[in-house]
C-alpha cells in the first residue's frame, strides 16, 4: 500500500471502473469508507468521490488473487473480498453483491489481461469489461513501444539496451512519476524514451517551503541572491522615436504606409493683411 506524495485525479491514467469500497488492511485498525478508482493497472482511494488528490493507492501488479469472503458477519448484506497481493492481503467490502461481481471482474481483467468467464455478469456488463480490457491493452503497447533510435552502425551485433543506464525504463512521462513515487527509496532520477529517437530525464525532488516576501522586489532578489547570479532579471530599454511620423492611405488603392514629414518644408503662403479702404 502506497501513501500519496502529491498526484492529482485529472493526472492519473485512464479510469475503468469507480464506486465506494470499504476496505482495511493489516495496517488498518478498522475499516474504512473511501472511493476507490480503477486507473490504468492502479487502484486509487480517495476520502470522497469529490476529492481530487488520493490518499492511497495499490498496484495491481503485485496481484495474486481476488476471492469471496464468505465468513459470517453481522451485516448479512456485506459483499466482501479478500484481495490478495504479493506483500499483502486486503479485505474489501463493496456495496452489493452485484458491485462485488463487477469489482472482480474488472481487477481480474486488468490484472490479468484476460475477462473472468467465472463471474455472474450480464452480457452487457460483459460487454463493458471487455472494452476496458481493449482500452488497457493499448495503454500498455503504448508505453512499451516506444522506440529506441541508437546509431549502432559501426557495429551490427551491438545490443542497443547494452549501453543504456542502469536507471533507463520504458515509460512515458506519468509512468515515470508514478514509478519514482513508488519506489523513492530506490532513487529519485531516471532516463526514459521520448518521442523517435529522443531522451527524457524525469527526476522527483522535495519541494521547498513557502519563502515569505514581503514585496515584489523581493521576491525577485531571493532569486538572484539563490542561485548566486545565474538568474538575471530582463530589463528592456525604452526606445523613442527620432523624428514624426504618420500613417497615410493611398486614395488610389487604399494601401496604408508610414509618412515622414519632409526635412525642408515648402513654407506656406501668407495672406495678405486686410489694408482699410477709403472712400
Amino acid at each position: 500500500m502506497a501513501k500519496r506524495t502529491g498526484r492529482l485525479r485529472h493526472q492519473l491514467p485512464h479510469c475503468y471502473y469507480e464506486g465506494y469500497l470499504e476496505k482495511r488492511s493489516f495496517k488498518d485498525k478498522t475499516s474504512r469508507k473511501l472511493w476507490a478508482c480503477l486507473c490504468g493497472s492502479t487502484l486509487f482511494f480517495f476520502n470522497d468521490k469529490r476529492d481530487s488528490d488520493y490518499i492511497e493507492k495499490v498496484e495491481l501488479s503485485d496481484f495474486i488473487s481476488l476471492t469471496d469472503d464468505n465468513s459470517l458477519d453481522r451485516n448479512l448484506d456485506a459483499a466482501r473480498m479478500i484481495l490478495q497481493l504479493k506483500q499483502e492481503t486486503i479485505n474489501i467490502t463493496a456495496s452489493n453483491a452485484e458491485a462485488r461481481e463487477l469489482w472482480k471482474g474488472f481487477i481480474y481483467s486488468i490484472a490479468k489481461l484476460s475477462v473472468p468467464s467465472s463471474l455472474n455478469l450480464l452480457p452487457g456488463q460483459i460487454h463493458i469489461l471487455k472494452e476496458a480490457l481493449d482500452k488497457e491493452k493499448l495503454r500498455l503497447e503504448n508505453t512499451t513501444s516506444a522506440a529506441i533510435a541508437i546509431d549502432a552502425s559501426s557495429s551490427p551485433y551491438v545490443n542497443p539496451l547494452a549501453d543504456m543506464p542502469v536507471c533507463y525504463h520504458k515509460v512515458n512521462r506519468l509512468e515515470a512519476e508514478l514509478l519514482l513515487e513508488r519506489e523513492s527509496s530506490k532513487g529519485n532520477l531516471l532516463l526514459r524514451p521520448c518521442g523517435k529517437g529522443a531522451f527524457a530525464v524525469t527526476t522527483r525532488q522535495d519541494v521547498l517551503s513557502s519563502i515569505p516576501c514581503e514585496t515584489l522586489h523581493d521576491v525577485i532578489n531571493f532569486f538572484i541572491h539563490k542561485t548566486e547570479g545565474l538568474l538575471t532579471p530582463l530589463v528592456l530599454e525604452e526606445t523613442y522615436e527620432r523624428s514624426i511620423s504618420f500613417i497615410q492611405s493611398d486614395y488610389e488603392n487604399g494601401e496604408k504606409s508610414i509618412q515622414r514629414p519632409s526635412s525642408s518644408p515648402i513654407p506656406p503662403n501668407v495672406p495678405p493683411k486686410p489694408g482699410i479702404l477709403g472712400f
